[in-house]
């Protein structure tokens, strides 16, 4: 209970900050969006474009765990990690709020399931974010960066909503271990200190989850043990 509260109460807290707290939006802020999704960069901050588009590659990350931990809970996961995609960590901390821990994986994997569960997708992930990530460290502009941070709430809040990508994995990650028989404390507080490279380090390292005959029952449907 007191998870489901911590995460409702920092869902609250972001959501207020940034509608009512964060810098104001800016009028070319629409026209910002349309250039930076149809790959019309020039004229952008290239840590603008770095970041934008690793947004982006954090609902995959995300989805490579939420999929298969949704097997075991009452809400449909699909439906929030989906939304990640267009709202990030607005989408993502409402389902961890609702969750309930599930450490078990039971039934087939579909397609999709098996291309989450996939080493290949990992690793195609971490050359992008790696490729990514050059591009804006080595031509990005700091100083204009920080300028818009301040004063552009688009900017400002994809920001803040990267820092809560990095900081809230660890809460998925544990289970993900156990389902993978993945006993190693050492292991899980690498990949949590290491911001987006330590999760696309386990998604190329993991081992892939066995399928099972069995269907698994969501944890609030378990009947309790005598």
């Amino acid at each position: 209970m007191v998870r489901k509260i911590a995460f409702g109460m920092l869902w609250l807290g972001f959501s207020t900050y940034a509608f009512f707290f964060a810098p104001p939006n800016q009028p070319e802020t629409f026209e910002l969006i349309k250039n930076l999704s149809t790959g019309n960069w020039q004229g952008i901050n290239p840590l603008v474009v770095a970041l934008f588009n690793i947004m982006g590659i954090w609902p995959v990350i995300y989805s490579c765990l939420i999929f298969f931990d949704g097997r075991g809970q009452k809400i449909p996961a699909w439906l929030f990690a989906s939304a990640s995609f267009a709202v990030g960590a607005f989408a993502l901390l409402p389902y961890l709020a609702l969750r309930e821990p599930s450490q078990k994986f039971a039934g087939k994997k579909n397609a999709l399931l098996a291309l989450l569960d996939s080493r290949l997708t990992g690793i195609a992930l971490a050359v992008g974010t790696a490729i990514i990530v050059s591009y804006g460290v080595g031509q990005g502009n700091w100083g204009d960066f920080i300028q818009q941070w301040q004063t552009s709430r688009f900017i400002h809040v994809m920001s803040l909503d990267f820092c809560l990508l990095c900081l809230l994995f660890p809460a998925l990650l544990g289970d993900d271990m156990a389902r993978r028989n993945m006993n190693n404390p050492q292991l899980f507080w690498l990949i949590a200190f290491i911001p987006l490279f330590g999760p696309l380090m386990y998604l190329c390292m993991r081992p892939p989850l066995r399928e099972t005959s069995g269907e698994i029952i969501p944890t609030q449907q378990q009947p309790a043990e005598n």
